[in-house]
């Protein structure tokens, strides 16, 4: 692939930077260029024997990565469900897995992760449960600053997932523009910020040199 254009050519500088910045914070973190190395090292990080879920994202799909788990590992999988309820259970059952993979709304220069959240699944995993986390971030999800990062969340990533629900009424379903609503539909019930992993290791970032995900 071609990394001369000043897009991938940024990307290739800031991103061991911004890994740095993560392991200072107890992350495990690193920088990959392309998709297809971010894949391979997302398989380095799970063992054979480990169970796997995820959350909705649209980053692991970008790099292969759940394709692959789906065929090699054995998983949880909600969206195998044949009830309402039993997505629920298998939601729940994921947080007890042993590798959980998801994207990010958004990342801090500085080392941080920021996640808003409907369900509270995907936030609850990165929290508290599985045995590992592997985050998936695409550099065009690494943000200057805390409050540009959750602007982020708010009004780039929830008004582009809201419309992965067909049939919702939230505002920004109908505008595309976050409205700071309170709706019982909200995707934005949970906001998270990761500020520190502890313990130190659980949480693999892996930095994309390309634009993933929403």
């Amino acid at each position: 692939m071609d990394r001369t254009d000043m897009m991938h050519v940024m990307y290739d500088k800031k991103g061991p930077a911004v890994a740095k910045r993560f392991a200072a914070r107890g992350f495990e973190a690193v920088y990959c260029p392309t998709k297809d190395e971010a894949l391979q090292t997302a398989l380095s990080y799970i063992p054979a024997d480990h169970v796997v879920s995820w959350g909705g994202s649209a980053s692991i799909d970008d790099i292969g990565l759940r394709p692959y788990v789906l065929a090699h590992y054995a998983v949880i999988d909600r969206d195998r469900a044949k009830t309402p309820e039993e997505r629920v259970e298998l939601m729940r059952r994921a947080l007890l897995c042993d590798t959980f993979l998801m994207g990010t709304n958004a990342a801090v220069e500085d080392g941080q992760l920021i996640n808003i959240d409907g369900n509270g699944n995907r936030v609850a995993a990165l929290s508290y449960g599985p045995k590992q986390v592997l985050v998936i971030v695409g550099m065009n999800k690494v943000c200057p600053t805390v409050e540009s990062a959750m602007a982020r969340a708010r009004s780039t990533a929830a008004p582009i997932n809201i419309n992965r629900f067909a049939g919702s009424d939230t505002p920004c379903y109908k505008t595309g523009m976050c409205a700071h609503c309170a709706t019982t539909n909200s995707v934005c019930a949970q906001l998270l910020r990761t500020r520190i992993c502890r313990p130190a290791g659980r949480i693999k970032v892996i930095l994309v040199g390309e634009n993933l995900g929403y």
